[in-house]
């Protein structure tokens, strides 16, 4: 190369047997020095001719140019969009490797559902985690499934799980309102989450969700997913699916709510707590109407209707009472186990309640306790009613479940006072006494024990039938210690007391604690005509399609009563209604028979009795054992017990009450009369229809009476007392 002026000259000599190419020789050149059209030059050295024209061609480079900017640009993003679609299938791919392989994937079950009904078949109250059972999409009415799709996924029967339409009309809604309008989640997609998922709120639990509901799609027809969804979707309160909620917010089941019912629960899904009808009405109403509004839309109810609907918004139903059945619904839970082992489905089970029965024992129970509970400082009672048979028939633990749940009528044990008595009459009766025997009312001394009676005062010789009746306490221990406390204790067993009993002398004023339910189911043998019965609540379990899982047969403690002393025991506690403690609760037609109970210093008052048909038990005090106001066996108690049992008697044929007749007290002889005292009515009667051949002398120590006070002789005349 040769150099000249301090710069690099080209060298266009060729080597020796190298043939140069026209394309090197063009680089080679300079513009100036390469040949021209036109020149004459036909050929370059070494080289083949130029095509004519071919230099007028030039200007098309720039148009290749242009065309590879633009190719390079859709090349760009062709490669970015693989790169994304790679990187999303990667994402998506990640994701679902968090989840369960699909061919193991599968719904969980549903927590199953006690539903407890009463004897007549109606829903008492459902127990499990779901608050309600499953229910198919063919028993309930159309309109009823159509409000959620309307509301929560109008594009339902057309999407494939995920829906980009409704994911943009979402995004589109939001951005013309403030805040978050609208979700683009599916019917599918909420249920995946519910089925799948937690509820927390991120990026890659939305990407789960969608892979689940492309998986549910493809296993389940839309029907079923709907189905799936309504029986799992939370309403608040508790319930999880339609059924539950339907009971709790309507109180009927789900196949029976009216159109407005159905629009409410279609939106309460959104926001369950705050929607919820039971708290804020007028929100659940609002959002209802804009459920409505959208069925409408989509045809899928007519213009009347939804005008009609509108007209008359659902409201929740009022709850009856405090929720009284819920105490029945767990002692229903308290025995389940002992008939039926583990299930993994719903069931249902039958009880004995009569839900009319249930609620006159509620409003008896809580119209006295709101009356005249403050006055008397009581604040709360539990009742039991039951068959003779043992088959319980209402059961109230509680002023207001709603406020305390615990059940003081089968948990709380407390002392019975007198109303334990007639088991020690009935150890008497079984040593050879009858109602005719007399025993002495006098103050009594057991070591430094000196029991007295309710008045104070001391009726001298008297009969068991009086004694009973008037509840003297000294004729009780007397007749204690003449049996012995050991075989006090054994007869109250023997009739289904299994509270631990204290076999001392004061047992016979009822000091050891029992429940109100062992006392009612006690009292029961009396009632029938000496059989000890076993309290029960449970007739029959039913698991899924009616499958019996459990029967209740015919079972008890068999004969605990000779008939003949159960007769004369009914007679003495007949006499209570007649003459004594229990006059207040005579319900006139009726042989009644029970006993009044109050303990020391009005802490507990209790009032049992019993027709032939029906036993019935009452207590009032106070859970911290605070003292009452005076409130005895024979007032509160008595007036609760007379207006349910009234309630419940009402149409029945009166039924004789077990061996009554036979030792039922003979009316008032002329005898009886004569020897009244001069002054009284039945003073009166004996002068005019005159006096017997041989009149019976007064009991000499009848004379030993304590006089009566005006406190005492109010207390007597109206019943107040033991």
């Amino acid at each position: 190369m040769a150099k000249g002026r301090g710069r690099m000259e080209p060298n266009f000599d060729v080597p020796e047997g190298r043939v140069r190419d026209r394309g090197e020789l063009d680089l080679r050149l300079s513009r100036d020095d390469r040949p021209k059209t036109g020149d004459g030059v036909g050929k370059r050295a070494g080289g083949p001719a130029r095509k004519p024209g071919r230099a007028a061609a030039r200007p098309k480079a720039s148009g290749r140019r242009r065309r590879s900017w633009l190719g390079r640009l859709v090349y760009s993003t062709v490669v970015l969009g693989l790169w994304a679609v790679i990187g999303l299938a990667g994402l998506i791919a990640y994701h679902a490797s968090q989840l369960p392989p699909i061919d193991q994937l599968a719904v969980p079950k549903r927590p199953p559902n006690i539903a407890i009904l009463a004897s007549d078949g109606t829903l008492l109250a459902n127990r499990g985690e779901t608050g309600g059972r499953v229910v198919s999409i063919k028993e309930l009415p159309p309109y009823l499934p159509r409000a959620f799709v309307a509301i929560e996924d109008r594009r339902f029967y057309q999407h494939f799980g995920v829906d980009p339409v409704g994911i943009l009309r979402a995004i589109g809604q939001n951005l013309t309102r403030r805040g978050v309008a609208q979700g683009g989640s599916t019917l599918t997609q909420q249920l995946a989450k519910n089925l799948f998922l937690t509820p927390e709120r991120s990026a890659s639990r939305k990407i789960q969700e969608a892979i689940l509901a492309l998986w549910l799609e493809h296993k389940y027809s839309k029907d079923e997913i709907l189905e799936l969804y309504l029986n799992r979707v939370y309403f608040g309160a508790g319930a999880y699916g339609v059924e539950a909620a339907a009971q709790r917010y309507f109180g009927k089941p789900a196949k029976e709510v009216s159109l407005a019912q159905a629009a409410m629960l279609g939106g309460l899904v959104q926001a369950p707590s705050r929607l919820a009808p039971n708290r804020n009405l007028p929100a659940a109403q609002a959002r209802a109407a804009q459920v409505l509004a959208a069925m409408q839309e989509l045809g899928f109810a007519s213009a009347q209707d939804v005008r009609v609907a509108l007209a008359q918004p659902a409201k929740p139903a009022n709850a009856r009472g405090g929720g009284s059945a819920n105490y029945v619904a767990d002692l229903v839970m308290d025995v389940l186990d002992d008939y039926v082992g583990k299930f993994d489905t719903d069931i249902t089970v039958q009880t004995t309640v009569d839900t009319a029965l249930q609620a006159t024992a509620e409003k008896a129970l809580t119209d006295e306790l709101n009356a005249k509970g403050a006055r008397y400082n009581v604040g709360q009672g539990a009742m039991v009613s039951m068959r003779p048979d043992g088959a319980i028939r209402a059961l109230i633990g509680g002023r207001d479940y709603a406020q305390s749940q615990f059940n003081r009528a089968t948990t709380a044990k407390r002392q019975p006072g007198s109303s334990f008595k007639p088991f020690v009459y009935l150890a008497a009766v079984e040593h050879g006494a009858t109602p005719d025997t007399v025993r002495e009312d006098a103050p009594i001394r057991i070591g430094t024990w000196a029991p007295e009676n309710y008045s104070h005062r001391y009726e001298g010789p008297v009969t068991l039938r009086t004694a009973l009746a008037q509840s003297l306490n000294t004729v009780a221990v007397r007749l204690g210690q003449e049996v012995g406390p050991k075989a006090v204790v054994q007869t109250a067993q023997r009739l289904g007391i299994t509270s631990p009993l204290q076999a001392n002398g004061s047992i016979a004023l009822g000091t050891s604690e029992v429940t109100l339910l062992e006392m009612v189911g006690a009292y029961g043998a009396f009632a029938n005509g000496g059989t000890g019965v076993i309290p029960y609540v449970v007739t029959a379990v039913k698991g899924q399609g009616g499958t019996v899982l459990y029967k209740r047969s015919e079972n008890g403690l068999g004969r605990v009563i000779d008939p003949n002393a159960d007769g004369m025991m009914n007679a003495m506690m007949h006499e209570t209604f007649v003459s004594g403690t229990g006059k207040k609760a005579d319900i006139p037609g009726w042989d009644l028979a029970g006993k009044s109970g109050t303990t020391q210093d009005y802490r507990d008052a209790w009032f049992i009795g019993f027709s032939g048909s029906l036993v019935t038990g009452v207590w009032l005090g106070n859970d911290d054992g605070e003292l009452t106001k005076k409130v005895s066996g024979g007032n509160l108690p008595a007036e609760i017990w007379k207006a349910y049992m009234t309630q419940a008697l009402k149409g029945q044929t009166p039924v004789p009450l077990p061996g009554l007749n036979r030792w039922r007290k003979a009316p008032e002889t002329t005898a009886s009369v004569a020897n009244a005292a001069p002054g009284t009515p039945a003073g009166i009667l004996g002068q005019i229809f005159g006096e017997p051949e041989a009149p019976a002398p007064r009991p000499a120590a009848a004379s030993r009476r304590a006089p009566k006070d005006d406190r005492n002789f109010i207390e007597k005349l109206f019943g107040i007392g033991d």
